[in-house]
């Protein structure tokens, strides 16, 4: 019997999250609404410039908030990443545990710097975010706890490792050791710079394909070179036995591998769309976990991720989780 639901793979990141301004964008001349790579000193930069904003941190990373969201549900799950000996370093711990979620102990750590990610949210609750990986860039296989992954159900990894070379043989080895203990796989696209400058190791990280992807829709039309829907269905079926894509205000489209299922959309007033894709993963896997089909588990996480970004954050609280999935019970 399985001893986890999950097991994920994925960056360790501290959120830092601000409220900021168009124009404060422009001035620091970032990109809005994708992920940007940078260095410690560029961050240190940002960070200098919002330093009268008030924020907020947690421990973060795509596949992260996915397992959490899944425990707080009342899954199991384990995470595997990287982070320093420092003091960001073991908040993450302690954070990540917190949230009933198994990882390495800190005996095993190492001297560094603990990655950060500054999310800048906007008044059009987009989302904005400056990536320093620090020692999570330097994720590899030996961060891989095959004996861990075996005991799962479900072997989960993000699409941001594949900025990595160590990180993404990493999740490449992993997904292999899951094939070859029964272990189902499933990936994220993660955002649309990884499909648009990374999509051939996203393919690496696939192989011959894996039996879930996550993508919203931007995502899926990216890997399929046309910004036509209907493409990037009939291409994900090529990757992967089934998939998720988000829609956003839309809903979602979901393939269970013998039909095409819309999941109809929650509608709220956005604050803040951080998170929210994790969170959608983080609750399909619970629902399939359970045995739930994919229409009971797309509609859960559908309401889940509508309320996330109601509120500032990454996750919410798990009484408020609980409560969601009490109307599903």
């Amino acid at each position: 019997m399985s001893s986890y639901d999950v097991y994920a793979l994925g960056n360790a990141l501290v959120d830092m999250e601000y409220e900021v301004s168009p124009e404060d964008l422009q001035h620091l001349h970032i990109d809005k609404g994708v992920m940007t790579l940078v260095d410690e000193a560029h961050q240190l930069r940002i960070m200098e410039h919002l330093r009268e904003h008030h924020h907020q941190r947690g421990s973060g990373g795509s596949a992260a908030n996915s397992v959490i969201a899944l425990c707080q549900l009342g899954g199991s799950g384990y995470y595997a990443c990287k982070v320093a000996d420092d003091e960001l370093g073991h908040f993450y711990m302690k954070d990540l545990r917190d949230g009933g979620v198994d990882c390495i102990q800190g005996t095993f750590l190492e001297k560094g710097d603990t990655g950060r990610c500054v999310v800048l949210v906007t008044p059009d609750s987009d989302r904005t975010m400056c990536t320093y990986l620090g020692i999570s860039g330097n994720l590899s296989v030996h961060e891989v706890e095959v004996k861990a992954l075996h005991a799962a159900k479900w072997f989960y990894t993000e699409g941001y490792l594949v900025t990595s070379d160590t990180a993404r043989v990493a999740a490449i080895e992993a997904r292999k050791a899951a094939e070859h203990g029964g272990v189902r796989t499933a990936l994220s696209l993660s955002d649309p710079n990884m499909v648009r400058f990374f999509k051939d190791g996203l393919k690496e990280m696939i192989g011959d394909g894996v039996d879930l992807i996550f993508a919203n829709e931007e995502e899926a039309m990216g890997m399929a070179e046309s910004d036509n829907l209907d493409d990037a269905v009939a291409y994900l079926k090529t990757l992967s036995k089934e998939f998720a894509i988000t829609r956003g205000p839309q809903g979602a489209l979901v393939w269970d591998g013998k039909g095409l299922i819309e999941i109809d959309p929650v509608k709220v007033d956005p604050v803040d769309t951080v998170g929210a894709g994790d969170m959608f993963a983080g609750a399909f896997l619970y629902g399939l976990t359970q045995g739930w089909d994919h229409k009971r588990a797309g509609e859960l996480a559908s309401a889940t991720s509508a309320k996330l970004v109601t509120s500032l954050g990454p996750r919410l609280p798990q009484s408020e989780t609980q409560a969601i999935l009490q109307r599903f019970a």
